[in-house]
């Protein structure tokens, strides 16, 4: 019996994590599954900020993001995650799917100049973000971000320009078969 595919997109903020996850999604016709769209699904039906005080936004979103992917795994459906994975607050979850999917991790990765520039372009032209992100934190982020590192299929994925290695090869990646 094949087990579903779980692939983990993650790398820091502004990294290119989000577009690589929808940009597979379409090429291999899984659904993508993201911390931060799921959050803003939450803040948009509450109205609640995600610097509400008395409220625990990113706590809730994190386990309900879980549960999320622990369903669709648990009925067969392959499926991509995304978010900005850190080793010690992520790895626990993530290690509770290894027998239940096949997991492959990409790792997108460019240097801090090129992230810090993306993130601040991001807040320019999206000035509701900071609402939805507290984007504060994501900042402080991009220099101290460690990437998961669980025992799992790994790519690194360079997004400085473009996709290094290209699309074929992330897919191809995907694909294959373990041994």
């Amino acid at each position: 019996m094949n087990k579903p595919l779980l692939i983990v997109v993650t790398g820091r903020p502004a990294s290119g994590k989000t577009t690589l996850a929808h940009i597979i999604s379409k090429e291999i016709k899984c659904p993508v599954v993201s911390r931060d769209e799921l959050k803003e699904g939450y803040i948009n039906t509450t109205g609640i900020s995600h610097n509400h005080p008395n409220t625990s936004v990113a706590l809730y979103i994190y386990d309900t993001f879980f549960q999320t992917i622990d369903l669709l795994i648990s009925k067969r459906i392959s499926i991509i995650i995304e978010a900005a994975f850190q080793h010690k607050l992520w790895q626990p979850k993530l290690l509770g799917f290894i027998d239940k999917a096949d997991v492959r991790i990409i790792i997108c990765e460019t240097n801090s100049e090129i992230t810090t520039t993306r993130f601040n372009e991001r807040l320019l032209n999206n000035p509701d973000r900071r609402t939805f992100h507290g984007d504060e934190q994501g900042e402080k982020l991009i220099d101290i971000y460690k990437p998961v590192n669980i025992e799992a299929s790994t790519l690194y994925v360079d997004t400085t320009n473009g996709y290094n290695p290209i699309i074929e090869k992330i897919i191809n990646f995907i694909k294959e078969k373990k041994d």
